[in-house]
């Protein structure tokens, strides 16, 4: 088996992070540079943009999200919400994934055959950046996982990270070292119910 096909094995949702890193963080920018000029955009569009934040702005983020939904979940359910949130917050790091929206409706713009298909493209995009960037993290010994608080958080992480207000954000990933991996997983459906091979 290809040492590529090894790796998007080893990727899981891993929620039991640590607030440390087996690698240093100028080797975890270069894995994300190399994903963001080697994943594939509509039209070579490049609208993906990515925040990488470590130290005091990664816990910022995570406290940002608990106070926003604060205000939302019932006090009796926060406990577990609030919980839950840590464990973001202790994790190393984390990536915010966005797309900017001036380049892609540029591209809509420009091409108005295509234009209702470009943000559906430009999520699509995003999505390949996003497990391009997990699967690479964790073949250095990185667990991370997904997270969307989006729309909910995006003018408050706007305004405190200085983001370019036609960056709309996609997701959050939480990256850390692995202090638990993920259970064995279960896979729902045989391999015949989810692939049609047609000669």
């Amino acid at each position: 088996m290809k040492s590529f096909q090894k790796a998007m094995i080893k990727r899981r949702s891993i929620y039991q992070l640590s607030a440390s890193s087996p690698i240093e963080d100028d080797k975890i920018q270069e894995i994300i540079e190399l994903a963001i000029q080697n994943t594939p955009t509509a039209f070579d569009s490049q609208s993906t943009k990515v925040v990488v934040l470590f130290n005091k702005a990664h816990h910022k983020l995570w406290d940002i999200v608990k106070e926003t939904l604060r205000n939302i979940v019932p006090q009796s359910n926060f406990d577990r919400t609030e919980k839950k949130i840590q464990g973001f917050k202790n994790a190393y790091g984390t990536i915010l994934y966005f797309d900017d929206t001036e380049v892609t409706n540029g591209y809509a713009s420009n091409n108005p055959s295509y234009a209702e298909n470009f943000p559906i493209w430009a999520n699509q995009s995003n999505a390949m950046l996003q497990y391009a960037i997990w699967v690479a993290l964790r073949e250095y010994g990185l667990g991370a996982n997904l997270q969307h608080y989006n729309p909910l958080i995006d003018q408050e992480v706007k305004e405190t990270f200085k983001i370019p207000t036609s960056w709309n954000l996609i997701a959050q990933m939480p990256f850390g070292a692995i202090e638990e991996d993920a259970p064995v997983k279960e896979y729902k459906q045989a391999m015949n119910q989810r692939i049609n091979v047609i000669k």
